[in-house]
C-alpha cells in the first residue's frame, strides 16, 4: 500500500489520537457535569426533553435522543461517545476536505488541517463551557463542504452525505444553522454540473427536515415567543482576551463570553503568543489557497471566515449591542444569535485549508513543524483542557429519588430548592454546573432559564417556573403550588442558593424522602396538570422520528453508493 493510499487511514487514526489526548481524563468512570454540560445515568422523555414547555427549545433533539438511548445504555457513556466521535470526526473531516479541495495534497497537509480543526481555542472554550453537543455541529462543517462539492459535481451520494451532516449537526439548533450556512454558501457559487436553484432548494429542504424537532416544538409550545431578555446581548457578546482586541481574539478562534471558561494560557499574554502561532500557520497558506479562488469552496469559505470574524466583532460594539437588543426583542428566533462567538466556527474550514496549503508540496519537515506549532499554541488543551474535564460521581440518592418518582402513579411537576439554574456541589468542580434534576428525574422539573452572569442576570422564558419560585421564596401555601401544577418539591441540600421563606411552605408538605444530599416533599390534593396535549406530543415525536430517519437514511444511502463506487473502480482495467 502506497503512502498516498494510506493517507486517509492515517489521518483518521491521527484524529482519533488527538481526540483521546483531549478527552482522556473524562473517559474514565463517571459523568460529565461542567457548566452547561450535564450527563446522567438515565434521562426521560418529558415535555421538557421534547421542548414542549414555555422555555425555548434549545436542547432539542439532544435531550430526546439521550432519553431514548439511555433507556438501553448508560447516559454518561452516550454523552462521552458522542463527544469523542465529534472531535474525531472534526479532524478526520478536515483531512477529507483537504483531499477534496486540494486533490494533490498528501498526508502532511491533511494532518496539519486535522490539527488546526481539533486543536484550537474554539474547541477548548466550548468544552469548558459544556457545549458538547454544539461540537457535533462544528465537526460536521468540513464534511458539509465535501458533501456540497460532491453535489456540485453531480454525484448522488453528495445529497445523502449532506443529509447526514445536517442531521448530525442538528443535535442543537445552532449546530444545524452552522452546517446549513456552510452548505448554502458553497452550493450558491456559480457553476457546477447541477442547477444552482435546484441544489439550493434541496439543501433548504434537508435543513428544514433536520431542524424539524426544534422548529415544531417552538411552534407548538410558543417557547421564547415573547423574545429573549435584551440583557443577554451584552452578557454573551464576544470578549477580548489578554493582549488581543476583540477582532484578534475572534480571528484566533477564541473570545468566548465567559472569561472563566477558557484554558489557563488564554488568561495571560500567552493568548497573544498562541494566536500569533496559529494565525501564522494559516496566513502562510492563504496566498497558495487563494490562487485556487476559482474553486467554489475556497471562495465561499473565504467569505464565511471574514463574516464569522467581522460580524461578532461589530456585534460587540456599542451600536452593535443596540441592534442586538432590538432584534432579540422584535425578531422571532433572534435569541439564537446572542452568543456571538459561537459563529466563529464558520472560519474553521478555511483555516484548515489554508494551513494545509501552507505545507503543500513542501518537505515533510514543514508539516511536522506546522503540527507542532499549532499544538504549542494551546498546550493546555491536552488531557481534559488542563485537567478541567473530569468525570463526577453522583450520590446514590439521585437514583433512589428517580425510582421513587417513577413508581408514583400521580402526575405533577417538580419544583426545586434552592432556586436558580446552577449549582455548586461538593462532588462537582469549582465551576457552577447546571442543575442535573431536569435530566435525572422522570417528571418535568420547572426551571426559569434565568442565567446569572458577571454584572447581573439574564432572564429566561420559563414564566410558570418564575411564579413557582416566587411562591417558594415568599413561603406560599401548598394550594398555591398545586394551582401551578406542582406535585413535588425537591430540596438539594448540599448546594448554596436562594431559599427565602421556603421553610414555611415545606412545613405544610409531606416529606417522602430524605438523606444528607436530597429531600423530596409531596404536595397533596388536586394538582392542576400542565401537560402538553397528546396531539402536540405526537407531532413533536413525529418530527424527531423524521430527524432520526434523515440521519439513518443518509448514512445508509451514502454507504451504499460509496460501496458501489469503490466496486466499479476495482473492476476498471
Amino acid at each position: 500500500m502506497t503512502v498516498r493510499r494510506r493517507a486517509p487511514f492515517v489521518a483518521a487514526v491521527y484524529s482519533l489520537v488527538l481526540a483521546l489526548l483531549i478527552l482522556g481524563p473524562l473517559l474514565g468512570p463517571g459523568y460529565l457535569l461542567l457548566r452547561d454540560a450535564v450527563s446522567t445515568p438515565r434521562s426521560y422523555r418529558t415535555d421538557s426533553a421534547l421542548g414542549l414547555t414555555d422555555a425555548a427549545a434549545r436542547a432539542v433533539p439532544q435531550d430526546a435522543l439521550l432519553a431514548a438511548l439511555s433507556a438501553f445504555v448508560n447516559g454518561g457513556l452516550v454523552v462521552k461517545a458522542i463527544l469523542l466521535l465529534a472531535l474525531w470526526a472534526a479532524g478526520w473531516g478536515a483531512a477529507r476536505m483537504v483531499r477534496t479541495v486540494l486533490p494533490t495534497a498528501g498526508l502532511g497537509p491533511q494532518l496539519v488541517a486535522a490539527t488546526v480543526t481539533v486543536w484550537n481555542p474554539y474547541v477548548a472554550e466550548r468544552l469548558l463551557q459544556g457545549h458538547w453537543s454544539l461540537l457535533t455541529g462544528y465537526a460536521a462543517l468540513p464534511w458539509t463542504v465535501c458533501a456540497a462539492v460532491a453535489i456540485r459535481r453531480g454525484r448522488r451520494q453528495g445529497w445523502f452525505a449532506l443529509a447526514v451532516c445536517l442531521a448530525a449537526a442538528g443535535l442543537t439548533p445552532t449546530g444545524v444553522l452552522l452546517a446549513a450556512v456552510t452548505a448554502l454558501a458553497v452550493l450558491a457559487c456559480p457553476g457546477g454540473r447541477s442547477a444552482r436553484g435546484l441544489r439550493l432548494t434541496g439543501a433548504l429542504g434537508l435543513f428544514f427536515a433536520a431542524s424539524a424537532p426544534w422548529l415544531v416544538a417552538t411552534a407548538l409550545s410558543g417557547g421564547g415567543g415573547d423574545g429573549s431578555d435584551p440583557a443577554g446581548v451584552a452578557a454573551f457578546a464576544a470578549r477580548a482576551e489578554p493582549g488581543l482586541a476583540t477582532p484578534g481574539s475572534l480571528a484566533g478562534l477564541g473570545g468566548v463570553w465567559n472569561e472563566t471558561a477558557v484554558p489557563q494560557t488564554r488568561t495571560t499574554l500567552f493568548a497573544l503568543v498562541g494566536t500569533v502561532l496559529l494565525l501564522g500557520v494559516v496566513l502562510c497558506g492563504l496566498p497558495a489557497l487563494w490562487r485556487r479562488r476559482r474553486h467554489p469552496a475556497v471562495a465561499a469559505l473565504t467569505v464565511l471566515a471574514l463574516l464569522a470574524v467581522l460580524l461578532p466583532t461589530l456585534g460587540a460594539t456599542a451600536w452593535g449591542l443596540d441592534a442586538g437588543r432590538w432584534s432579540v426583542q422584535h425578531v422571532p428566533g433572534a435569541g439564537l444569535l446572542r452568543d456571538a462567538q459561537k459563529w466563529v466556527a464558520l472560519a474553521a474550514p478555511l483555516y484548515a485549508l489554508a494551513a494545509a496549503a501552507a505545507v503543500l508540496r513542501r518537505p515533510v519537515t514543514w508539516s511536522v513543524s506546522a503540527v507542532l506549532i499549532v499544538l504549542l499554541a494551546l498546550p493546555d488543551l491536552a488531557w481534559g483542557v488542563g485537567g478541567s474535564l473530569r468525570p463526577v460521581h453522583y450520590p446514590p440518592s439521585w437514583r433512589q429519588l428517580a425510582a421513587e418518582l417513577d413508581d408514583d402513579p400521580t402526575s405533577g411537576d417538580v419544583a426545586v430548592l434552592p432556586t436558580g439554574m446552577f449549582r455548586k456541589f461538593p462532588y462537582s468542580s469549582s465551576a457552577p454546573v447546571l442543575d442535573p434534576a431536569p435530566r435525572m428525574l422522570p417528571e418535568d422539573v420547572l426551571q426559569t432559564g434565568e442565567l446569572v452572569v458577571a454584572g447581573g442576570s439574564v432572564g429566561g422564558e420559563g414564566s410558570r417556573a418564575q411564579q413557582v419560585e416566587r411562591v417558594l421564596l415568599t413561603g406560599g401555601s401548598a394550594a398555591d403550588l398545586a394551582s401551578l401544577g406542582v406535585r413535588w418539591v425537591l430540596v438539594e441540600r448540599d448546594t448554596p442558593g436562594p431559599r427565602g421563606e421556603s421553610a414555611t411552605t415545606l412545613s405544610g408538605l409531606e416529606r417522602q424522602f430524605s438523606d444528607e444530599h436530597l429531600e423530596l416533599y409531596r404536595v397533596d390534593g388536586d394538582v392542576a396538570p400542565y401537560e402538553a396535549t397528546r396531539r402536540a406530543r405526537a407531532t413533536v415525536i413525529a418530527a424527531h422520528v423524521l430527524w432520526a430517519m434523515l440521519l439513518a437514511g443518509g448514512l445508509l444511502g451514502a454507504g451504499v453508493l460509496e460501496a458501489r463506487t469503490r466496486q466499479r473502480r476495482r473492476h476498471q482495467p
